[in-house]
């Protein structure tokens, strides 16, 4: 052809055809080989005779053609030649993580996306592709994030009503996987996660799958941005809920912690009626120290600056209990059970100091007399109130047990020395 002559289309499209088949075609041969060494480790002093490298080139030369069926199945078979092949993926995605990668580079991550939104294309066939994702995902940050691109949360079905317990146990399991991408600072979309989670959690799913409902939920409160729109009421509400059974309390009550930090968080807690009741009666747990300390947390939060949410704490009788916290808790549980009965104790003294005992006429500020007569008030009260901490700590030394006067002693000098009133735990 003459440098005048324009170039053949055709040919130069043949040529791009043939490099992308040679690339792509490269790729699979070097992940059967990956394979391949995955299945069959020999020592570095032992001898490879001739026919086991001939079974090796014989076995690569096998998963070729499974591959090469597997690709064409996925993206031109039918729904059953589908099935199968994200069966088979999902077989090869177990070999190992190098092994998910190179997967994905080969393509198949689109098409099973594709395929779990496919509602013509049954459940069976849809759940198969689900669970090759989970598999791709496991442990590998790039392979979850080309699953977002491909569009897997718009793919999900929200109507939970339909679908089975195992398939919503998958659902789950993938939705966890993909938010740890927020632990990276990867945006996610909560709104787009949330009905499917909020479905789960209201229907009757096995407690594993909760778990992994709330595994989401939590990894999602861990990003600022996300939080807030995270914390609507229904969510709180199922948290709170499932606070109080104890093999999901912990979880719950960590997210919990971390929506109650942002201003949509904490008003959704304050408008529930589980809100402080729920919580303080996780106070009472002994046997779950971690939901204790989860629960003070909270508590802290919810009681700091708002004498309101204080006043129901003080009516449902959470002073005694944090005095059995601040006694027997674990160490992080005594300190904010301290914290909070601080808070208790300064709001006693300017609520009743002022008019406690007999009136006595007024005398101009700043004279000698009035700044004795009030050192006195002021030491009076604190008197009164370390005598009632005092009593209240003794009787529930006695409950428990301990009659070790040192016990009382250490614990009303950790009562008296607490005077901060930030929230540093």
């Amino acid at each position: 052809m003459s440098p005048s002559q324009p170039p053949n289309t055709s040919d130069s499209s043949h040529w791009f055809s043939s490099y992308i088949k040679l690339r792509f075609f490269t790729r699979i041969r070097r992940l059967l080989r990956l394979t391949a060494s995955n299945k069959q480790h020999t020592p570095a002093n032992q001898v490879i005779d001739t026919d086991t490298n001939m079974e090796r080139e014989s076995d690569c030369e096998g998963g070729l053609v499974i591959l090469q069926r597997a690709v064409k199945r996925l993206h031109f078979g039918s729904w059953g030649e589908k099935e199968a092949a994200a069966e088979e993926i999902r077989r090869l995605a177990k070999e190992g993580l190098k092994t998910r990668k190179s997967l994905a580079e080969l393509g198949f991550v689109p098409p099973l996306v594709t395929m779990v939104g496919a509602e013509d294309g049954g459940w069976t066939r849809r759940r198969a592709a689900v669970r090759a994702l989970v598999e791709l995902a496991n442990g590998n940050y790039t392979n979850k994030a080309m699953m977002i691109e491909a569009g897997i949360l718009s793919k999900l079905s929200e109507n939970v009503d339909i679908l089975e317990e195992s398939t919503m146990h998958e659902f789950a399991q993938l939705l966890l996987s993909i938010s740890t991408l927020a632990n990276n600072q990867f945006p996610l979309t909560s709104s787009m996660i949330l009905p499917l989670l909020v479905g789960i959690l209201e229907s009757n799913s096995s407690i594993e799958t909760k778990e992994s409902c709330l595994g989401t939920l939590y990894n999602l409160s861990t990003m600022l941005d996300t939080a807030g729109s995270l914390a609507t009421n229904a969510v709180v509400h199922h948290l709170l809920r499932l606070s109080l059974a104890k093999e999901t309390s912990e979880k719950a009550l960590a997210t919990l912690g971390n929506l109650v930090l942002t201003l949509q968080g904490k008003k959704a807690m304050e408008s529930n009626s589980m809100v402080p009741e729920n919580l303080i009666e996780i106070l009472a747990w002994e046997e779950k120290p971690k939901s204790q300390e989860l629960s003070a947390y909270i508590l802290m939060v919810l009681a700091h600056q708002s004498s309101v949410q204080r006043e129901k704490m003080g009516n449902l009788g959470i002073v005694p209990l944090l005095l059995e916290v601040a006694l027997l808790g674990s160490p992080l549980a005594q300190k904010r059970a301290l914290k909070l009965l601080q808070w208790f104790k300064d709001e006693r003294n300017s609520r009743i100091g002022p008019h406690s005992g007999p009136q006595r006429r007024r005398i101009a500020i700043g004279s000698p007399v009035s700044q004795r007569e009030t050192n006195e008030g002021k030491k009076m009260m604190k008197n009164l109130v370390l005598q009632s901490l005092y009593k209240n700590m003794k009787t529930i030394t006695q409950r428990a047990n301990i009659g070790d006067e040192d016990s009382c002693s250490k614990l009303k000098a950790l009562v008296i020395s607490s005077s901060s009133k930030s929230l540093p735990y």
